[in-house]
């Protein structure tokens, strides 16, 4: 089966490219399962109920999250209502929301999708991320209660994704990290067979800090003193991702390629060569 993940979506040219592309990648490519992040959909900061819509009725399964989930306060009154929408798992209990599922995939797979927040540099006094996906993964380990697991590693050192890329190893079909919108250049598929890339980049436009407009984030760096907000750059995006192919009698990887499609990093399609 064939999974297509996208970076985290910034901002209103980071959705509008994904809305603008992702049906035709979907065909294009025999996709049967796509997850986008889209903690930052909403003018860099959060998602609201209206662009989770829209990003599921693009093509969208699963909208996973991260340290943004929150940002937008309407939700924490949609998370719970919303089963294709996850925030980090390793939140505390009672957080609203959920931070795995099980979804059926175009072929008939059950795929797992599980969203996970590192802690170094940035929210320590999360639950340890290895004990939870080594909980989550006795409880429902692949193969039992689902046939391919993929988890969003929501994390800003590259040392702790690696780390946990390798610790799954074997054990889920794909590993793939969001949080720094810098797309790595380390997709490979593990020793044990878990596809892995350290950060698959976002959906946004490529002329920024980070999806930001520019010139702020720079005065900050050069006079270190706020002159006003951080804005989502509005140039026109480049979409940012990772593509998987996982064979149905194991669970594990065959093939993982980048996606670049935009008018500024080197464009890419998988399964084209």
């Amino acid at each position: 089966m064939r999974i297509l993940f996208l970076g985290d979506m910034c901002g209103k040219s980071g959705r509008t490219k994904v809305y603008e592309k992702l049906p035709g990648l979907i065909d294009k490519l025999s996709l049967d399962f796509v997850i986008v992040n889209g903690e930052n959909a909403a003018g860099g900061f959060g998602i609201n109920e209206s662009i989770l819509e829209q990003t599921l009725e693009a093509g969208a399964d699963v909208i996973t999250t991260g340290n943004h989930v929150w940002d937008q306060r309407e939700a924490l009154s949609f998370a719970d209502r919303h089963d294709r929408f996850l925030r980090p798992i390793n939140y505390p209990t009672g957080t609203p929301g959920k931070g795995c599922n099980i979804y059926d995939a175009k072929n008939g797979a059950r795929v797992m999708v599980m969203n996970i927040m590192g802690r170094v540099f940035m929210h320590p006094e999360l639950d340890d991320p290895f004990q939870c996906i080594e909980n989550q993964l006795a409880a429902a380990p692949m193969g039992e209660a689902a046939d391919v697991i993929v988890v969003d590693f929501h994390a800003e050192a590259t040392s702790e994704k690696i780390c946990f890329g390798h610790f799954v190893d074997g054990r889920v079909s794909f590993v793939v990290g969001t949080h720094t919108h810098c797309p790595t250049a380390d997709h490979q598929i593990l020793s044990g067979g878990t596809a892995y890339m350290s950060d698959a980049g976002m959906c946004g436009d490529y002329d920024s800090s980070l999806g930001m407009d520019k010139e702020e984030p720079i005065n900050r760096f050069v006079s270190k003193v706020p002159k006003r907000r951080f804005e989502a750059a509005t140039g026109e995006a480049t979409l940012s991702g990772v593509s998987v192919e996982i064979d149905e009698k194991t669970g594990l990887a065959s093939y993982i390629a980048p996606l670049r499609v935009g008018p500024i990093l080197e464009n890419y399609l998988p399964w084209q060569d």
